[in-house]
């Protein structure tokens, strides 16, 4: 499997993308770099798919993924996995913005679709 190390050590990378898949399950849209909304783009699948699959082995992976947040995994399968039945992936969109100020880095929105 393919993906990006984003400049960070591993529990670093880990807590950082479970942290920006939270956010967009809760406020449906963040700004970010564009390597990052795409590898965030990944683990928000992999959550709709286990909000879809509705198992209680599903609700346990994506409870360890988010961290034991329990509002997050309620509203993946409660809300979002209902609403993307009918979807065999691509639950979200990447709309370019400008380039950063500081560092020249290309920002994004990243959205539900």
């Amino acid at each position: 499997m393919a993906y990006r190390k984003l400049g960070r050590e591993t529990r670093h990378r880990r807590s950082m993308l479970s942290n920006m898949t939270r956010e967009l399950i809760s406020k449906e849209r963040i700004v970010t770099t564009e390597t990052r909304a795409k590898e965030v783009r990944k683990s928000f699948d992999k959550m709709v798919t286990y909000g879809k699959k509705g198992t209680l082995v599903s609700r346990r992976l994506a409870l360890a993924f988010l961290e034991n947040d329990k509002k997050a995994v309620e509203k993946v399968f409660n809300e979002l996995a209902p609403r993307y039945k009918d979807r065999n992936g691509g639950y979200t969109r990447i709309i370019k913005m400008t380039e950063r100020k500081g560092d020249n880095a290309l920002e994004v929105i990243l959205e539900l679709v």
